[in-house]
Order: C-alpha cells, then sequence, then structure tokens
C-alpha cells in the first residue's frame, strides 16, 4: 500500500477531480465519492510487483463502509430535524405567541402561516419562521406560547 506522503498526489487529483467543490486538507475530511476516487488511484497505480495487501484493502473498505454508514445517519438525523421543526411550527398556527423579532423587539399576537427559508450556499442549512402580526420571526426566537383565544 502506497504510504501518506504517496497519497497526496492522489488527494489532488480527488481534489480537481471531485464532485465536490471544498478542499480537503487532511484524509479524514474526505467524503464518501472522494475516499472511492482516492482508493481506485491507489488501486490503478500500485505497484504490480509490490500489490496492496489484502488485509489492506479489507480495512480500506471497512473504513469505506463506515464513512457510508455516517453519510447515511447524517442524512437521516438531518431530515428528522427537518420534519420535527415543521410539526413545531405547524402546531403553532393559530396559537398566541410572544417572540423576539430581527430587531430585538417583543411581539405578541396569532401565529398565521409557517416558512422555511433554505439557505442558496447550503441546502442542508434550514430556517423555520412563523408569521405574526404580519411580521416573520424565527422558529427559535419564540419566547411563549399560549392557546387560541
Amino acid at each position: 500500500m502506497a504510504d501518506l506522503a504517496s497519497l497526496s498526489g492522489a488527494t489532488a487529483a480527488v481534489r480537481t477531480r471531485g464532485s465536490s467543490n471544498r478542499q480537503v486538507h487532511d484524509l479524514k475530511d474526505l467524503d464518501l465519492n472522494q475516499f472511492l476516487q482516492l482508493m481506485i488511484t491507489e488501486l490503478t497505480n500500485q505497484d504490480p510487483l509490490n500489490p496492496l495487501d489484502n488485509t489492506q484493502l479489507v480495512q480500506q473498505i471497512g473504513e469505506l463502509r463506515s464513512i457510508a454508514a455516517a453519510d447515511q445517519l447524517t442524512a437521516t438525523l438531518q431530515a428528522l430535524q427537518t420534519q420535527q421543526s415543521l410539526i413545531t411550527a405547524g402546531s403553532l398556527i393559530g396559537k398566541k405567541v410572544t417572540a423576539l423579532s430581527a430587531n430585538n423587539t417583543n411581539i405578541e399576537g396569532t401565529v398565521q402561516r409557517v416558512s422555511v427559508e433554505v439557505d442558496p450556499n447550503n441546502s442542508a442549512k434550514k430556517t423555520y419562521k412563523v408569521m405574526v402580526n404580519d411580521q416573520t420571526v424565527e422558529l427559535q426566537n419564540i419566547r411563549s406560547i399560549e392557546p387560541a383565544p
């Protein structure tokens, strides 16, 4: 197996050819696709007279499975968080709330609707907002909830 010094060239190749635009500064920063590309590059460029040891290959496949499992767990947790936030925000419709506005003033009124804003630079980052008295308030700024009048 190639040592870490010789993998730096393969890591650079992953950086330039990878589907992700983020920089990889260390092997632990690789995502699943980058890891696969690095592994294929390593296997393609290995010395035919001194092939990769089977135990090292099995270890790398195990690492690949761990990365895939972590990616799947992250995606599942993000989906659960989104659902929970929407359920929480939706349950506030028609209820009287006290909240802190964007300019740090107290707002009191009935929640009229719920919206979700997605960060254009990071689709995983969402902000949940409620409309109170024609003002938009972030869900996290709700201070108190009372039953509908």
